[in-house]
């Protein structure tokens, strides 16, 4: 049914290169606030409006600039998976394929990261020469995997390579033979000699491999990485929306996109 598949960057970027004038976000919405932003000009709608990303949501503006005021020196990073208000003060935006990438990339050596200090803390260990200060917050779904489900999984699948979203635990991560961003796990598992995989990441991505490679077996690595929210959007939705009947134009004012593209812009330059 989907023109594009892929994950919020990208999607944003395919979003700009359409020529249609209209796009129809089947995700979260700080997905379609980052196509807004990237696309102004575009009416950008949100299939279903009630689809948040319960990490986007842990931190706003105000949040982000009293953790600035109490941080004085300190330039802020914030995930991509992140609200449009909050990026307006943001000083750099990443993606977790990006991250490490952009944070090397930048001459600040003080960084304040949030919200996911999961995959904050993956990045620092990659990067010991900055100084990295992380807030609490992160992804409710790749949080609730632990070194027991890898534990049990491995036993399960003894010949299986575990691959793991830096978005989980540090004990999830210190089993893993392979971290990386989706498109990384994705590319990782299509490319490798491997017939066997555990997938710790959101259960969709063992769906797409399954499809990608049928003659390679991919087992998830525990029952609880489903992210509901993801899941909201239906057809029904799709084909609502699609008939003006539901949905929701995601309206940005002029100040806020000019500002929260700053941050895109540097990520942008710095990931170059």
């Amino acid at each position: 049914m989907a023109d594009y598949v892929g994950d919020s960057y990208g999607l944003s970027l395919q979003a700009g290169k359409a020529d249609q004038q209209t796009v129809l976000m089947c995700g979260v919405r700080f997905m379609a606030e980052t196509v807004k932003i990237l696309s102004p000009q575009k009416k950008v709608l949100l299939a279903n409006p009630m689809a948040g990303c319960p990490m986007a949501q842990q931190y706003d503006r105000e949040a982000a600039l009293r953790l600035k005021e109490e941080n004085p020196g300190y330039t802020l990073v914030a995930y991509i998976n992140t609200t449009a208000s909050l990026k307006t003060v943001t000083d750099v935006i990443v993606t977790s394929s990006s991250a490490v990438k952009i944070l090397k990339n930048m001459p600040e050596k003080d960084i304040l990261f949030l919200p996911d200090c999961n995959l904050g803390g993956w990045v620092a260990e990659q990067l010991p020469e900055k100084n990295i200060k992380l807030v609490k917050g992160g992804c409710p779904t790749h949080m609730r995997m632990r070194a027991a489900d890898v534990k049990a999984a491995k036993a399960a699948h003894p010949e299986a390579l575990v691959l793991a979203h830096p978005e989980c635990l540090k004990e999830v991560l210190e089993q893993a033979d392979y971290i990386g961003s989706t498109t990384g796990i994705m590319n990782y598992a299509k490319n490798s000699g491997a017939r066997e995989f555990i997938i710790g990441t959101e259960s969709s991505i063992v769906q797409h491999l399954q499809f990608d490679c049928p003659d390679k077996q991919f087992y998830l690595l525990s029952r609880e990485c489903v992210c509901h929210n993801m899941k909201m959007t239906t057809l029904m939705d799709v084909y609502q929306a699609v008939a003006g009947a539901a949905g929701e134009e995601i309206l940005l004012d002029a100040d806020t996109i000019r500002e929260s593209r700053r941050c895109i812009d540097r990520m942008i330059e710095l990931g170059g």
